[in-house]
């Protein structure tokens, strides 16, 4: 067996056909982890074929938790690990077919890269198109390696695996449909600042460092300096969000010290 897909899902009913659509064909077998899907998930997975192998887990804050899981279960001599929103481009399918289908030979000989693991490049589409600019590509990310060389430390919602190793880089991008609509950006971004609230409860946080210093600089940064307003309005939405982010992460972090400063005087 050659090639394992893994994917962690939850109620990813109208976006499974991403991963699914764009690599069933290329991949062994697809093992999902879902963390209690009630949609229609595992049903529209399992109508793809016999390939695809579905294994019930609890759905932990940490997501990433459920990744692991899911590569730990993989046979395959490579992982090509995709969230349930990722497709991959057709350039780039033919860039993975030619790493995990050729012969093991001689790196001296035929000079032949020796990387275990590949970053590639994502696109992240954003309200209406994908953003080029604003630092949002090319955003690397490693989602292709041999099997057992990788593992997510599970500690940071936007970390990579760990890799010890030769990491070579793909050219073509995987096309992340992360934010079709404002309503689902709206319901990350929420989940993701409670996520890094919560890394930071034992943590001494600045009120002037989260609602003027961060947020001005973030939004500098990501409009100005990395010309976001190339990507027209969506840019602007995603560099002011992107900025406040800091407010709602330090309300939250001031909510949840309150209530543990209430039960530890109880």
């Amino acid at each position: 067996m050659k090639l394992s897909l893994c994917i962690a899902t939850y109620n990813e009913e109208s976006n499974i056909h991403y991963p699914l659509d764009s690599a069933y064909d290329l991949v062994d077998e697809v093992i999902i982890v879902d963390g209690g899907s009630n949609d229609k998930t595992i049903e529209k997975a399992q109508s793809y074929g016999d390939k695809v192998k579905v294994y019930n887990e609890d759905n932990p804050p940490m997501f990433h938790i459920n990744k692991q899981k899911a590569i730990e279960r993989a046979r395959g001599e490579w992982i090509l690990q995709l969230d349930a929103d990722e497709a991959l481009s057709d350039e780039l399918k033919s860039e993975i077919k030619e790493v995990v289908r050729r012969k093991d030979v001689s790196r001296s000989t035929f000079h032949v890269s020796q990387a275990i693991a590949y970053w590639i490049p994502r696109k992240n589409f954003f309200l209406t198109r994908f953003l080029m600019k604003g630092g949002q590509y090319p955003d690397y990310t490693i989602r292709l390696y041999k099997n057992g060389v990788a593992h997510f430390p599970c500690k940071d919602v936007h970390e990579n695996v760990e890799v010890k190793g030769e990491i070579g880089y793909f050219k073509n991008p995987i096309l992340h449909y992360a934010d079709p609509n404002f309503t689902r950006y709206l319901t990350r971004w929420n989940r993701y600042t409670t996520l890094e609230a919560e890394q930071m409860v034992r943590a001494r946080l600045s009120f002037l460092s989260y609602f003027v210093i961060k947020p001005k600089l973030t939004f500098l940064s990501i409009y100005f300096r990395h010309l976001g307003l190339v990507d027209g309005f969506p840019g602007f939405v995603f560099a002011l969000f992107s900025s406040i982010r800091f407010w709602a992460i330090y309300v939250k972090w001031w909510l949840k010290m309150r209530g543990l400063s209430r039960l530890s005087r109880d």
